[in-house]
C-alpha cells in the first residue's frame, strides 16, 4: 500500500495510523508498574471496612469499643462521623456513606477503621460489635416494587405475521473482575483539604460526589489517578474514595485502603441480571414485522447508573435490524441483591443475547441462514433505531456479515491432543461424544453517552523548548484504565503538531473534566479536545516551523473543550428521539467443539468483523476486540456471581470463573475503517461492541452443536449434558 505524504510523517512521528508504543508497556509487563495498591507514604496508617453479613436488615445498635481496645488502632468511624451529606450516588444520591439504620444489601459498608498495620485494621473491624435484625429480602426482580425506571418504546401499529417466533431469556450477574482491586491513598492538606490518589474511571464526578460528604468545597478535594488495573465500568461507582479521606482527615494523616479479591467482590457494582420475553413477527421469506419485548434489569440495592443502563437497553433493544413496529417495555427495579451498574457494552449487552437468539430461531422458522435472515433485515446508512432515530453514517451491516461469512472456517480436529479437546489435559473426555457447532452473533452498541448528557472533553496542550527542542506536554483528566488512551493522546499531538516529543501528564483533577472512560468514549472526546487544543498551538506558530515558533514566541499553552452534536432524553411514553451520537456495529462467528454428554464446550475459533470508523492504532485497536470478545466467551460459558438469597457465594476467582488463555481460541479479524464525518479523524468508539457480538455467537454454536434451546447464559453443562 502506498503512503500518502500525510501517512509518512505520521509513521515517522509514530502519530495517528501508527501502532505506536505504550509508555507503560515495559513496566507492566516486567511487573515495575506502580498500581494504585502499590501507593506508600511515610507515616501511613491502613483503613478497613465493616461490612453488613445481611441482604436486608434493621441496625439497632454499633458498638465500637471493642475495636478501640485493640492496640494500634487509631479511628473507628460510622455515619454519626460523617461531617456533610450522608448519601452520594453516581445518577441519584440514595446510597449512605455508612449504613445509617438499615443494610440493603450484603456486603454495605457499615463502619471504618484505621491503624497501623492493615491486618490490625481488619481484625479491628471483625471486632466491631453489630447487632442486626433481619427482615424479608426482596431478591426476585420480579417481586420488587421499587422501579428505578420504566422505559417503552412504541413505533408502529401492526403486530401479526406470517411467522412468530417467541423466547424467554435470562442473563447472569456477570462480574468486571479486574485485576486490580480497589484501592487509594488520602492525604491531608495544609489548607484543610485532602489529595486523593486513586484508581478510578471518573476523577471530576469522584470529586463532585466526594466534597459534599466530606464538607468541603470541590477545590479543596483534588483527585489524582493512581494506577489503575482494569475497570470495565465497576470504576465509574465510588467504593473507598470516601471512606479513605473520612479517616485522612479526622486523623490529619495519610490513609491507605486497598481491598482484597473477596472485598472487592462486594466493594463495587456488577452487570445487571436480566429477564427479558421477545416475540419477533416475519414474512414468509424473513422480513420482520415487528417485535415485542419485555426487558426487566435488577438493579440491586442501589441506583448506580441502572437508569442509562435501561435506556440503552430499550434503545437498542430489537438490533441493528430494520423493524417497522416495535413495543418494548423496559424496567429497571430494586433489589436486596448487590447493586449493579456500568459493565462494558451496559444495557446493550443483556438485549443482544435475547435479539440474537430470536434471529437464529426466526431463520429456521423461516428456513433460512443464520447469516441470511441477517442480511435480509440489516440496518444502513439511513436506517431507523426503534427510536426513530436516523443512522447518519456508515453502517455496513450486510457487508460484515458477508464478509464473516467467506472466511474459511477452521479445519476438522484430527489430532488426539488433549488441549484441543473440550476439558482440556483434565482428561475428562478422549472425544467420543465431541460435536462441532457454528454460530453468528450481530451487536448494535451507542458510542459517547446519550440522552442528552452534556458530554465532553478538556484537554490542555503546551509547546516548550526543552534542552533546545521542541516538547509537547498533554494534560487532560482522562483516565487510562488500560484501553491505551494516553498512547493515543500522544499520537493526535504528534500528528497535529509535528513534534515527536510529547509527555502525557497524569491525569488530575487541576485541568477540566474529561468525562468518564467509559461508553467507548475517551478516544472521540478526550481525542477530539487533544486535537483542537493542538490545532490552536499550532495557530499560534504563525506558519513557523515549531523549533523558530518557538524560539520566537516562547511557550505556547492552549486549553479546548469538544463536545460531540447533541442529544435527547428518549420520550417517556413513546421511547422516540436522537438519544445517541454514535453508534458502532460488530459481527462474530464462533466455532466450537462441545461434548454433548459431559457439557464441556471449547472456543475453537472466533472470527469477527468490525468497522472503527479510522484506525487510531491497529495493535491497541486489536486488543480491545480481542479483550471484549473474551469478556463475551466468559458471559457465555462460565462467568457469573451465584447469588442465593441476596448472598454472594462465590466471591473470589477460585470460584468465579474467568477465561485464561487455555479458554480463548485464535482469532481472526477483519477490520473495516467507514468514517463517520462528525467524528474526530472519522473514528468509532471500537472497545465495547465485541462484548456484545461474542456471547450470542459462542451460544448460537453451542446450539447447533447439541439442538439444546440454550435459553439463558452462561450456559452451564448441566444445560447441556441433561435432557429437557
Amino acid at each position: 500500500m502506498t503512503r500518502t505524504a500525510d501517512e509518512t510523517a505520521a509513521a515517522i512521528l509514530h502519530g495517528i495510523g501508527e501502532s505506536a508504543r505504550r509508555p507503560d508497556a515495559t513496566l507492566k509487563v516486567t511487573g515495575e508498574f506502580a498500581y494504585a495498591s502499590d501507593l506508600w507514604l511515610e507515616g501511613m496508617v491502613w483503613g478497613a471496612t465493616l461490612r453488613s453479613p445481611h441482604p436486608s436488615a434493621w441496625i439497632r445498635s454499633i458498638d465500637v469499643g471493642p475495636a478501640l481496645r485493640i492496640p494500634g488502632v487509631r479511628a473507628v468511624l460510622t455515619h454519626e462521623d460523617v461531617p456533610g451529606e450522608k448519601y452520594f450516588g453516581l445518577e441519584h444520591k440514595d446510597q449512605p456513606v455508612l449504613a445509617i439504620d438499615e443494610v440493603r444489601y450484603q456486603g454495605e459498608p457499615v463502619a471504618l477503621v484505621a491503624a497501623d498495620h492493615p491486618e490490625t485494621a481488619r481484625r479491628a473491624a471483625a471486632a466491631i460489635e453489630v447487632v442486626y435484625e433481619p427482615r424479608p429480602a426482596v431478591t426476585d426482580p420480579r417481586e420488587s416494587q421499587r422501579f428505578v425506571r420504566y422505559q417503552p418504546v412504541r413505533r408502529g401499529d401492526t403486530f401479526e405475521a406470517e411467522v412468530v417466533v417467541r423466547g424467554e431469556y435470562e442473563v447472569g450477574m456477570q462480574d468486571q473482575a479486574f485485576l486490580g482491586p480497589e484501592a487509594g491513598l488520602a492525604v491531608p492538606a495544609e489548607d484543610g483539604g485532602v489529595d486523593l490518589y486513586i484508581a478510578t474511571q471518573w476523577l471530576h464526578v469522584d470529586r463532585d460526589q466526594l466534597a459534599p460528604c466530606l464538607g468541603l468545597p470541590p477545590e479543596k478535594v483534588r483527585l489524582t489517578l493512581a494506577g489503575v488495573g482494569g475497570a470495565f465500568g465497576a470504576r465509574e461507582d465510588l467504593s473507598m474514595q470516601i471512606h479513605a479521606c473520612l479517616l485522612a482527615l479526622r486523623l490529619n494523616r495519610p490513609v491507605k485502603i486497598s481491598y482484597g479479591r473477596e472485598e472487592s467482590f462486594f466493594g463495587h457494582v456488577h452487570r445487571h441480571p436480566a429477564r427479558m420475553r421477545y416475540e419477533h413477527g416475519a414474512t414468509r421469506d424473513g422480513r420482520l414485522v415487528y417485535v415485542k419485548a419485555d426487558i426487566l434489569l435488577d438493579g440491586g440495592a442501589y441506583c448506580s447508573s441502572s437508569r442509562a443502563v435501561v435506556g440503552n437497553a430499550a434503545s437498542l433493544g430489537v438490533g441493528p435490524y430494520e423493524v417497522p413496529n416495535v413495543h418494548i417495555d423496559a424496567t429497571g427495579v430494586y433489589t436486596n441483591n448487590p447493586p449493579c451498574g456500568a459493565m462494558r457494552g451496559f444495557g446493550a449487552v443483556q438485549a443482544c443475547y435475547a435479539y440474537e437468539s430470536q434471529m437464529d430461531r426466526l431463520a429456521e422458522a423461516c428456513g433460512l441462514s443464520p447469516v441470511e435472515i441477517r442480511v435480509r433485515n440489516a440496518v444502513s446508512q439511513g436506517s431507523r433505531l426503534a427510536t426513530g432515530q436516523v443512522i447518519d453514517s456508515p453502517a455496513p451491516l450486510a457487508d460484515m456479515l458477508k464478509r464473516l461469512a467467506s472466511m474459511p472456517l477452521p479445519p476438522e480436529r484430527t489430532d488426539t491432543d488433549l488441549r484441543s479437546l473440550p476439558g482440556g489435559v483434565s482428561q475428562t473426555t478422549h472425544g467420543e461424544s465431541v460435536r462441532r457447532g457454528v454460530g453468528y452473533g450481530v451487536g448494535i452498541k451507542n458510542i459517547c453517552f446519550s440522552e442528552g448528557f452534556d458530554d465532553y472533553s478538556t484537554a490542555r496542550v503546551r509547546a516548550e523548548l526543552v534542552g533546545g527542542e521542541p516538547h509537547v506536554t498533554v494534560h487532560t483528566a482522562a483516565a487510562e484504565v488500560g484501553q491505551g488512551l494516553v498512547t493515543v493522546q500522544a499520537q493526535i499531538a504528534r500528528t497535529e503538531l509535528g513534534i515527536p516529543n510529547v509527555t502525557v501528564a497524569t491525569a488530575d483533577t487541576s485541568v477540566g473534566s474529561a468525562g468518564s472512560s467509559s461508553a467507548s468514549r475517551q478516544s472521540y472526546v478526550t481525542g477530539g479536545a487533544v486535537r483542537a487544543a493542538c490545532q490552536a498551538v499550532r495557530e499560534r506558530f504563525k506558519g513557523l516551523p515549531a523549533k523558530e515558533a518557538l524560539e520566537r514566541f516562547g511557550p505556547i499553552e492552549e486549553t479546548r473543550e469538544y463536545r460531540h452534536r447533541p442529544t435527547y432524553p428518549m420520550d417517556p411514553v413513546t421511547g422516540q428521539g436522537d438519544s445517541h451520537t454514535q453508534l458502532a456495529l460488530c459481527v462474530h462467528r464462533a466455532v466450537v467443539d462441545v461434548d454433548v454428554e459431559l457439557g464441556l464446550v471449547k472456543v475453537v475459533e472466533l472470527a469477527a468483523v468490525q468497522d472503527v470508523g479510522r484506525i487510531l492504532n491497529p495493535q491497541a485497536l486489536e486488543g480491545q476486540i480481542h479483550g471484549g470478545s473474551a469478556q463475551g466467551l466468559g458471559l457465555a460459558l462460565m462467568e457469573e456471581i451465584q447469588v442465593r438469597d441476596g448472598r454472594v457465594l462465590n466471591p473470589s476467582f477460585t470460584d468465579y470463573l474467568i477465561p485464561t488463555i487455555l479458554d480463548m481460541p485464535p482469532m481472526k479479524l477483519e477490520i473495516l475503517e467507514y468514517p463517520d464525518p462528525a467524528a474526530p479523524y472519522g473514528l468509532r468508539g471500537a472497545g465495547e461492541p465485541p462484548t456484545l457480538s461474542s456471547t450470542p455467537a459462542i451460544a448460537a454454536a453451542v446450539r447447533a452443536a447439541t439442538g439444546r434451546r440454550l435459553t439463558r447464559v452462561p450456559v452451564r453443562p448441566e444445560d447441556i449434558a441433561l435432557s429437557e
